[in-house]
């Protein structure tokens, strides 16, 4: 071989060895098992800020009461997480109840918060548990803007139906035929929109639509900073076309203890929707993970 070619062949070999061990590091499950005690509680969370932050909440509540933790945040999907809690290789992530029981169970059709929670008690793999559910939700739902909710006087999904037939609603492609969308709407409140427009994952898209009178209903999610930013109101649904999505953490059963459950169910009946948006309105303005947490447990005297 060249010299040339040789230190080619050297360099790439380099930059090889280089890559792997970035993407080693950078790899949330790929903690050091050695230098973990088994009794420290391995937190993990998804790969998005909300779950972070929570993460965070449960991590800084723990070591509060002298409870060992190790915070491996942004792990990334629920086909991900997921099986790193039944393996072990995490101990504890929060969760939202009807996300992870459509999960579990494709088939399942429970929307209520009550119905929600007693299918995925049945549907919990063996060996993970489920702790107090908080009353804060992340879930979708229907937004007007104020001004539109104080004209027609509207407070619940229902009162559109007065006024769908002459209104724009808007959101993803797949409300077109989901159970949760336009065919939700008319079978569980009888509302009948003149049109639907096609925009985001109720998103900036529906949200720039919204407030500049393209769209007169919207979807949403209850936990969104725009919802107060941009004096949205959002919708009642006592008929549970959407399902409930109250945080719960999911805990490894074997790192279960009295004093884990007291302290996290303490988190769980802190926290609010409204705490939510707070939050994530911090994460918007860039403030740190452990800043948002320590101040939202030092405020409900938890840390």
């Amino acid at each position: 071989m060249k010299l040339g070619s040789l230190a080619v062949a050297v360099a790439a070999t380099i930059a090889t060895l280089v890559t792997s061990s970035a993407f080693a590091q950078s790899d949330p499950l790929a903690g050091d098992a050695a230098a973990t005690d088994k009794s420290t509680i391995i937190i993990g969370s998804a790969d998005f800020p909300e779950s972070q932050i929570l993460a965070t909440i449960y991590a800084k509540a723990l070591e509060a009461k002298g409870i060992k933790v190790e915070l491996r945040p942004n792990i990334g999907s629920r086909e991900v997480y997921f099986p790193a809690l039944k393996d072990g290789s995490i101990d504890l992530i929060p969760e939202y109840g009807g996300a992870v029981l459509r999960y579990l169970d494709k088939s399942s059709t429970q929307n209520s918060t009550a119905d929600v929670l007693a299918a995925l008690e049945k549907a919990l793999p063996e060996g993970v548990e489920i702790l107090s559910p908080s009353p804060a939700q992340d879930t979708n739902t229907v937004s007007v803007t104020q001004a539109t909710a104080e004209k027609y006087g509207l407070k619940s999904i229902g009162d559109l139906k007065a006024h769908a037939e002459d209104w724009v609603l808007g959101g993803p492609p797949e409300w077109k035929v989901r159970p949760d969308g336009v065919p939700g709407f008319e079978k569980n409140y009888g509302v009948k929109f003149k049109s639907y427009k096609t925009l985001d994952v109720c998103g900036p898209l529906v949200l720039s639509a919204l407030v500049n009178g393209q769209i007169q209903v919207g979807c949403g999610f209850s936990t969104d900073p725009a919802i107060k930013t941009h004096k949205l109101v959002t919708l009642e649904d006592p008929l549970n076309q959407f399902p409930s999505q109250n945080v719960v953490p999911l805990i490894s059963s074997a790192k279960v203890t009295k004093e884990i459950a007291a302290t996290l169910d303490a988190v769980s009946t802190a926290l609010t929707t409204d705490n939510l948006i707070e939050l994530n309105a911090r994460a918007n303005a860039h403030d740190s993970y452990d800043a948002i947490a320590n101040d939202w447990l030092k405020a409900h005297n938890l840390y």
